[in-house]
């Protein structure tokens, strides 16, 4: 196992939190805990934390499966590595969107509201199913909402085994300066779109598919940067530093967009259980966000040691399922506070607790039943050991389940 895989686990748990503590600026601006200073500036960017899985997903994948996609185009191994992404991703979003359907019809029964969805329909459905709700220039997200990222994720897995080709001839040819120069290329298109957008959740003209194919790109391209650099002990001194550095320009950035006039959306939203809408250009710390991968990658102490703590790797083994199931729960638990007609007072400051403990509590629980065992499962049926090994190509990271203390993979996203 490579040594800063532990630290890129970790930083999976902070991505979940940073999206999970975004969705739920109603209730912790209700008791008050967003009158702390910077803080609700750097929640209301929280959907960046989206952005930094992607990132983190090409650069596991460049590192995991570079040499067995990267040398020629081989059907079989690409129908392989497709596969291996499902055994990941598909068990959980095919349970989570059937209780996404039962849930929103359970809250209207419970709350006496008309069931007025437009998502809820067969062809949405289906689409759900596929993985492709989110393509094209203008989606219309439904069901699991936070699954949109999904549909982005099998878009840049169906890509990667030809562009796992490109990153193997960069990886033999290309100078660093050369890859650096890429990188900052890569990531081009996502500033001048997040620069020129007036839509803060970047969803219109292609919004979603910008943000995928540049961060998962650049995080590609990350990693053919620091396999160069992994040897220096000078990279690894200054990566020390940087990764404290780094996280506070973005906490920087979020303050600076939150007071700049221009980046104030025209957009008003409607839905009074929908979060604050993030402020405009907030995509441009995208970069920054993405150095930082690498930057943790390079570094051997300070942050890197503290993300690859026992208990942040386990939050990240189980960021997953977090990420994913949080937003219905969350449904769930608006609907049961109106119906109680707890809006306020201590004992809906208890209930907000209750409500961000048990998020942690489900989400352990859907790794527990439901994504560990449907991976190995699925893992077996093309004949893969339950108990993966670090074989080229096999698994995404081996590391160690603190519950267990067998080896088993990394999640690869939210």
């Amino acid at each position: 196992m490579n040594v800063f895989i532990r630290q890129l686990t970790g930083i999976r748990l902070v991505a979940a939190v940073w999206v999970l503590l975004y969705h739920s600026q109603g209730p912790l601006d209700a008791i008050g805990v967003l009158g702390i200073p910077v803080l609700p500036d750097f929640i209301r960017v929280g959907r960046l934390g989206v952005d930094l899985f992607f990132a983190l997903s090409g650069f596991i994948l460049a590192h995991t499966y570079l040499s067995s996609l990267g040398e020629r185009l081989k059907v079989n191994k690409s129908v392989r590595f497709l596969w291996l992404r499902l055994a990941r991703i598909y068990p959980v979003h095919v349970v989570m969107l059937l209780i996404a359907g039962f849930a929103v019809t359970a809250q209207s029964i419970v709350t006496g509201e008309e069931l007025n969805r437009s998502w809820l329909n067969p062809w949405d459905f289906i689409k759900n199913l596929l993985l492709i709700q989110e393509w094209g220039s203008d989606p219309q997200r439904g069901w699991n909402f936070v699954a949109w990222s999904l549909s982005m994720e099998w878009l840049a897995y169906l890509i990667f085994p030809f562009m796992a080709l490109v990153l193997w001839r960069m990886h033999k040819h290309s100078p660093t300066w050369a890859l650096c120069l890429l990188w900052i290329m890569s990531l081009t298109p996502l500033v001048i779109y997040g620069l020129g957008s007036s839509d803060p959740y970047y969803t219109e003209n292609w919004g979603s598919t910008y943000r995928v194919l540049t961060a998962f790109t650049a995080g590609a391209i990350s990693y053919l940067i620091v396999d160069r650099l992994r040897e220096s002990d000078r990279a690894a001194a200054i990566c020390d530093v940087l990764a404290f550095v780094l996280p506070a320009i973005v906490v920087a950035g979020s303050v600076f967009l939150a007071w700049l006039p221009a980046a104030v959306s025209p957009i008003t939203s409607t839905d009074p259980d929908a979060e604050p809408l993030p402020p405009l250009f907030h995509l441009t710390l995208v970069p920054v966000l993405i150095v930082w991968i690498g930057v943790l990658a390079l570094s051997r102490r300070g942050m890197a040691n503290l993300l690859a703590t026992k208990i942040m790797v386990f939050g990240g083994f189980i960021s997953y399922s977090l990420y994913m199931t949080h937003l219905v729960w969350f449904g769930l638990w608006r609907a049961g506070m109106k119906t109680l007609g707890i809006e306020s007072g201590p004992l809906y400051a208890l209930s907000v607790l209750f409500l961000l403990g048990m998020s942690f509590v489900i989400a352990y629980v859907m790794w527990r039943l439901v994504e560990e065992p449907a991976r190995i499962r699925m893992r077996i049926w093309i004949g893969i050991r339950p108990t993966p090994t670090e074989e080229a190509g096999e698994a995404i990271v081996e590391n160690t389940d603190p519950t267990t203390a067998t080896p088993i993979d990394v999640p690869d996203r939210e």
